[in-house]
């Protein structure tokens, strides 16, 4: 008998998140060493870990590499035109408040041309769990120059090193409104997957950064080596530091990352401040949300 088992033999063991992931659409397109992956497969984990029902939740992503993830779940997902993922996000949690939301896209898609729906949506306290997975630079259109990019790192749209000063994510998730703020490499497996098993099951604006290596573009046009040389760097160079005052994250070119969760605490959500005030303004005329969402259930 030959030593190697087969797949679709009763020996082949199925893979821990096989429920969360369409495997029929495997192999998946992210390019050898990327970090987005790794993201995935901690959420898949995450997701078995909450015991969420999988009816009640969804995923919504933007355009871009880390868009793609909308593609590969076992659930309903969206997959928005660039820069919508979080106005989308609303709309359906608006319409169908019962959900879990998840929005899971990458900095360009979600800082650079969604940036305003961004800053609103966190100070609205909108009840969304928002997963951006970092890799410095535009990875599917060519490597261009992103809101993250940090100074002195080259982009193929600032060969010279970029002099623009990139966003402190963590910091302007804080002062935009978010309730819930932490940050991870695609190194820290173990953490990452805590913090979404228990972001998951948060209410309000949860926002995580993930750092992850973008091989192809990001580390050739920097000389950085390989995704595996980046995640070694990772492991070398991180500290973590919960509760750090956010003022204090910023990512210099190839510098110390402060990972850890820095902000955890309630507030009511935006469909939560809305009842109170129609509630109190409109007393017995105001016809709250169904507690199963959604206005138009149970009409023809």
């Amino acid at each position: 008998m030959s030593p190697l088992i087969q797949l679709g033999t009763p020996e082949a063991r199925e893979h821990p998140i096989t429920p969360y992931i369409r495997m029929d659409r495997m192999p998946h397109i992210w390019c050898p060493t990327c970090g987005i992956g790794t993201v995935l497969k901690c959420y898949g984990t995450a997701l078995g870990r909450s015991k969420l029902d999988l009816d009640k939740v969804s995923v919504v992503s933007g355009i871009g590499c880390t868009g793609r993830v909308a593609g590969y779940v076992k659930m309903d997902s969206f997959h928005s035109t660039h820069g919508r993922a979080l106005p989308f996000a609303t709309g359906l949690k608006l319409g169908r408040p019962e959900l879990n939301v998840t929005v899971f896209s990458g900095d360009g898609d979600l800082i650079g041309i969604g940036g305003n729906h961004f800053i609103h949506a966190a100070r609205r306290n909108m009840d969304l769990l928002v997963i951006l997975v970092n890799n410095f630079i535009y990875g599917m259109t060519g490597g261009q120059n992103a809101p993250t990019t940090p100074l002195t790192a080259r982009s193929s749209t600032m060969p010279l090193g970029n002099f623009e000063r990139p966003f402190n994510l963590p910091h302007l998730a804080v002062t935009c409104g978010a309730t819930y703020v932490a940050r991870w490499t695609s190194m820290h497996t173990a953490q990452m997957t805590r913090t979404f098993t228990e972001a998951l099951k948060r209410k309000g604006f949860r926002f995580i950064e993930v750092i992850a290596p973008c091989s192809t573009l990001y580390a050739r046009l920097n000389k950085l080596g390989t995704g595996l040389d980046l995640m070694t760097y990772y492991r070398d160079n991180f500290e973590i530091r919960n509760k750090a005052d956010t003022r204090e994250l910023d990512l210099d070119f190839q510098s110390k990352i402060i990972c850890g969760k820095f902000v955890d605490e309630e507030r009511p959500t935006f469909l939560e401040a809305m009842e109170a005030h129609y509630r109190d303004a409109l007393g017995d005329q105001y016809v709250p949300m169904p507690p199963e969402g959604g206005m138009l259930h149970g009409q023809d």
